[in-house]
C-alpha cells in the first residue's frame, strides 16, 4: 500500500512556527496541524496547497507520495 509522508514538522520548526501559528494561517485547528504531521489524518489537496503555501513550498516539498 502507498504511503504518504510530509516534512511538515521540519519546515515549520525552521520558521520557528508553532502548530496554532501554521494552523490560523491556513484556517484549521492546531489538532489537525497535529494530526498530519502524526500522519494520522492525510489532508485533503486543498489544505495541503494550502499548507504548502503558507510554508512558501511547493508540495512536493512538503508531502512525499511512496509508493508500494
Amino acid at each position: 500500500m502507498a504511503s504518504i509522508k510530509t516534512r511538515l514538522r521540519v519546515l515549520r520548526a525552521e520558521r520557528e512556527w508553532s502548530q496554532a501559528r501554521l494552523a490560523a494561517e491556513v484556517g484549521v485547528t492546531r489538532q489537525t496541524i497535529n494530526s498530519v504531521e502524526k500522519l494520522r489524518y492525510n489532508p485533503n489537496l486543498r489544505l495541503a496547497f494550502k499548507i504548502a503555501r503558507a510554508l512558501g513550498k511547493l508540495i512536493e516539498e512538503v508531502f512525499v507520495y511512496e509508493p508500494e
